[in-house]
């Protein structure tokens, strides 16, 4: 994906779910590891009671929506979002709570005071801020002392690597934010980050659900540019006993202030 990713773009992917949604679907039904990527990441949160928590670029939630027995004790909870559509989205799905709070925030620029929050989560969203240093500063500002920052990310040799080499598509994209390099971005930020990797991959039985998948994200990439009946021919191409294996490079960060 070497088209460069604007916030007009951005607000185009998301500004309701639709396009996530038919993500995450993919996801859902044919990752191999059953435990699923949301699970494994909600098992590392360190929650104690009267904790106070931020999530940035929360999406619609569905990451919680198995899980908010672990909110019930927190002092406040605070899911946010860029767009309104993926607020009310995560509203549907977590629910009307005392203690948890919805709102549209822009990470670069946090509405809160110094030192507010116990936990700061930011998952499969830095790589899209324009800024990232002014945001990590920001969630580091609103970060107690001894905070936690979780972010989960992408590897740079999963899905989308995968997927360009499938549609012959040559870039040498600069990624911003992967597991790549993401320890070393953090580290700038944070007296110290550790990486923790979720093993997994794809096995995909009906080529319409991978190539719905792919053209979802129209206006992102170099993908836009391939029609329903060209994506069904390259993708054949890879499909071994009605199968398509791809592999998939997820994982996340765990940082204190």
């Amino acid at each position: 994906m070497n088209k460069l990713v604007t916030t007009d773009t951005v607000d185009t992917q998301y500004k309701n779910p639709d396009k996530l949604n038919i993500r995450i679907r993919l996801h859902q039904l044919y990752s191999t590891n059953k435990e699923g990527f949301n699970n494994w990441i909600v098992k590392h949160y360190n929650i104690k009671k009267e904790s106070s928590i931020l999530e940035l670029g929360c999406g619609t939630g569905i990451t919680w929506k198995e899980h908010t027995n672990l909110l019930q004790d927190c002092k406040e909870v605070y899911f946010t979002d860029l767009f309104e559509g993926m607020i009310e989205e995560a509203r549907a799905n977590i629910g009307e709570h005392a203690n948890i709070h919805y709102a549209v925030v822009n990470a670069e620029e946090l509405p809160y005071e110094d030192e507010r929050f116990d936990i700061v989560i930011a998952n499969m969203m830095l790589y899209h801020i324009p800024n990232l240093d002014k945001a990590l500063s920001e969630i580091r500002r609103v970060l107690k002392k001894n905070g936690i920052f979780y972010c989960a990310t992408y590897g740079e040799n999963g899905v989308e690597s995968f997927i360009n080499q499938m549609l012959n598509i040559q870039t040498e994209r600069q990624h911003t934010f992967t597991l790549q390099n993401g320890k070393d971005i953090l580290e700038k930020c944070f007296s110290s980050v550790e990486k923790l990797e979720y093993e997994d991959k794809l096995l995909i039985r009906n080529r319409s659900d991978l190539v719905e998948y792919i053209q979802s994200f129209k206006e992102m990439n170099d993908w836009q540019n391939y029609s329903d009946e060209e994506l069904y021919r390259l993708i054949s191409n890879y499909e071994k006993q009605g199968i398509i294996e791809i592999p998939k490079e997820y994982g996340m960060f765990v940082s204190r202030k």
